[in-house]
């Protein structure tokens, strides 16, 4: 069975929801008005002022999903057309080296406690304060924290637009933290997902859909990674020269399921004694993994390695990339493995099928069932020709569908869409005022459609 489509993007209407159904719920929050905000967007008319101002952010910069997303669109965004404040709110991991490098990105720290704290609520006034000075126009937060801590602060503080972006299905989350941030996020004006399967999940539990936009994940081509000399590296981690190499990339967390990718490991190495297995990546469940590892008898096939920054140069040693999560949004790990010409193999869940093609770019196999993905492993690493087929067809497929520059320009738009319907509402509001009220179902209109990009309405 083939995957999903993931040819286009779903992309929130340019309608302010939460500052379009009436003036009372803006001017509630008592500190900015209408006319505060128009401010934001009526400056010198310079270059510098004509740039859209955006500030992202996230927790903070450690190896992840969501960090190298926003690592890689802070670095790739047009820098003539948006001036970028890149907020965080723990100042540490290993991307904040890419990071340093350009000194063009703002990078405020607003160093949060527990949400419900006088420091935070110290950080708060400093957010609307640094938002208000700066004239930011998009606030665009990432993740559970910085969307609970970032989007009602921007609304209080009168940001024209304020984004909420959510990467997994929640199933990690606590039932309060899934109540709030559903409740947060209807103060957004869009809630920015990076998987069809992510937005099914947050319509299921109440999301409105035409608020939702759906921009995937994805990655450098193969020619603009910079892959050192992979010479050494089976040497330095303790491997022997020869033998099929099998990767897990993974934070090592209960969601992940490599529990069960070591049941499968046992039963492929019975059968192909000579492969040999790399758990990349680190995590509050790393030592029971290892007893796990060493009690099944693979403590000489299965190196933890800990996190690596040196991904690109792994994956053009192994044979296969296995990725045996319970829950998950769109995987940079499949993305880098496929684009990297390595065979993949997911679990059956979350965002998976809508970059796998079972059969075609890789095989898809049922969470928590060790046999089936031993099978499956055992498959590809006895059929070098298949293994083959997935890999030129999971490069293809990357290059086609996934590829950073598309991400990119579908993130350039949508803010674009939304800061134009922002003056559109700002327009017609001054309308209003002179000519009276303008009825419900005339307010507000749908930008045209894009290239690339599918509108809801």
């Amino acid at each position: 069975m083939k995957s999903k489509k993931a040819e286009t993007a779903t992309v929130c209407p340019g309608a302010h929801r939460w500052s379009r159904s009436s003036e009372s719920r803006t001017e509630s929050y008592g500190q900015v008005t209408r006319s505060d905000a128009r401010q934001f967007l009526l400056r010198d008319d310079t270059a510098e002022s004509a740039r859209i101002r955006v500030l992202t952010m996230i927790t903070s910069f450690q190896i992840g999903g969501t960090e190298r997303q926003v690592t890689n669109v802070s670095l790739g965004l047009d820098a003539g057309r948006f001036d970028l404040h890149l907020a965080c709110l723990r100042n540490f991991g290993e991307l904040r080296q890419e990071l340093d490098k350009i000194s063009r990105i703002h990078r405020p720290v607003f160093d949060i406690g527990k949400l419900y704290s006088l420091r935070t609520l110290g950080e708060a006034i400093r957010l609307a304060r640094y938002i208000r000075k700066k004239g930011i126009q998009i606030v665009h937060a990432y993740g559970l924290y910085p969307n609970i801590f970032a989007v009602p602060v921007a609304r209080i503080a009168g940001a024209p637009i304020v984004i909420a972006s959510i990467r997994d299905c929640g199933d990690i989350l606590k039932p309060w933290q899934r109540w709030l941030q559903k409740i947060v996020c209807r103060m957004a004006d869009c809630v920015l997902v990076n998987a069809d399967a992510i937005r099914d999940a947050l319509i299921s539990q109440g999301y409105r859909p035409d608020n939702i936009a759906v921009i995937r994940n994805a990655i450098a081509q193969p020619e603009a990674i910079e892959i050192n000399e992979s010479s050494g590296i089976r040497q330095e981690l303790g491997l022997t020269q020869s033998g099929p190499l099998v990767l897990v990339l993974s934070r090592l967390n209960r969601m992940k399921g490599v529990e069960y990718f070591l049941d499968a490991a046992k039963i492929v190495a019975a059968e192909v004694p000579e492969a040999r297995f790399l758990i990349v990546g680190d995590g509050a469940i790393r030592q029971e993994l290892q007893s796990q590892a060493a009690n099944l008898g693979l403590a000489d096939k299965i190196v933890f390695t800990g996190f690596r920054t040196d991904v690109p140069r792994l994956l053009s040693e192994v044979s296969l990339s296995v990725l045996p999560s319970l829950s998950e949004g769109l995987s940079n790990t499949l993305l880098e493995s496929m684009a990297a010409g390595v065979p993949v193999i997911a679990t059956w869940v979350g965002g998976n099928p809508e970059i796998i093609e079972d059969g075609v770019s890789g095989l898809l196999v049922p969470p928590r069932d060790s046999e089936t993905l031993a099978d499956a492993m055992l498959t590809v690493l006895k059929n070098p020709g298949l293994a083959a087929k997935f890999a030129v067809a999971g490069k293809h497929r990357i290059a086609d569908v996934f590829s950073l520059e598309r991400s990119l320009r579908e993130i350039e738009r949508l803010y674009q869409t939304l800061i134009e319907g922002s003056d559109h509402r700002r327009s017609s509001s001054n309308e209003d005022s002179a000519d009276g009220p303008v009825p419900a179902a005339a307010q507000g209109t749908q930008p045209a459609k894009t290239s690339g990009v599918r509108l809801t309405s």
